[in-house]
């Protein structure tokens, strides 16, 4: 067996572990409760089948696309004369991963359509992308000075936790959702793999100061899209009278 044979092989396997308990529990319930016709079975059994070949290409993709070239661009900016240029480069880098990520769009669809056009969607996947940006950002300029991973995340939780009293409260719920989502596939295969990379190539320890990248990201949506509703709540809504 070849190494792409073997690659595509365990992904399979990755792939129906995944995706049979589902399978499983969705017939039992079709068997006791559903009864959905033969025509919504085949629409369901051909979603499956799509999501599985999908996420099998999808893995395959990541595996051997985005973790080697994430790490090899963290090796080689992090071993550049000026690692400072990983900050600007980081902020790009988050933004574009975020503005890509198909969840961040599933997730502002779906604020737009539920709050009737009140929340545009454009308007939430420029807020989203651009905290991300910073953080990422934020989190380069970790890596490259060495300062404490707590120096971030607990003046970062504080400030949410602030926030959540000054903001909108239609934004509360919607922020912290935000930062699960924002952690989709494109970061984390992508910007994790590029700050584990850095941290090797500039002599830092890849455990302790290549992770941590992924919580911030997490906190950045939640922190932006509260700030978003600190100002609808106390700028916008004076705007709009």
């Amino acid at each position: 067996m070849t190494g792409v044979e073997e690659s595509l092989f365990h992904i399979v396997i990755e792939v129906v572990q995944a995706l049979l308990p589902l399978v499983v529990f969705f017939v039992i319930f079709q068997v006791l409760y559903l009864k959905f016709p033969s025509s919504q079975l085949i629409k369901l059994s051909l979603g499956i089948t799509m999501t599985a070949i999908g996420m099998m290409l999808f893995l395959y993709g990541v595996y051997n696309g985005f973790f080697p070239v994430g790490l090899e661009i963290g090796n080689f900016f992090g071993g550049i004369d000026n690692p400072w240029i990983l900050i600007p480069i980081g902020f790009v880098l988050g933004f574009l991963a975020t503005y890509a990520e198909p969840a961040v769009r599933v997730l502002c669809y779906q604020i737009e359509k539920s709050s009737s056009g009140y929340i545009r969607s454009k308007l939430m996947l420029y807020t989203l992308s651009l905290g991300v940006a910073v953080f990422v950002g934020i989190a380069m300029a970790k890596l490259v000075y060495g300062f404490p991973f707590l120096y971030i995340i607990i003046p970062g939780y504080c400030l949410a936790i602030i926030l959540m009293w000054l903001s909108d409260t239609d934004f509360i719920a919607i922020a912290f959702d935000s930062g699960g989502v924002a952690t989709g596939p494109m970061a984390v295969t992508f910007l994790m793999s590029m700050g584990v990379g850095v941290a090797t190539s500039i002599g830092r320890d890849p455990v302790i100061d290549g992770f941590g990248l992924i919580a911030l990201i997490a906190l950045a949506p939640i922190i932006f899209v509260l700030l978003l509703g600190v100002y609808m709540r106390h700028i916008g809504g004076k705007e709009n009278d």
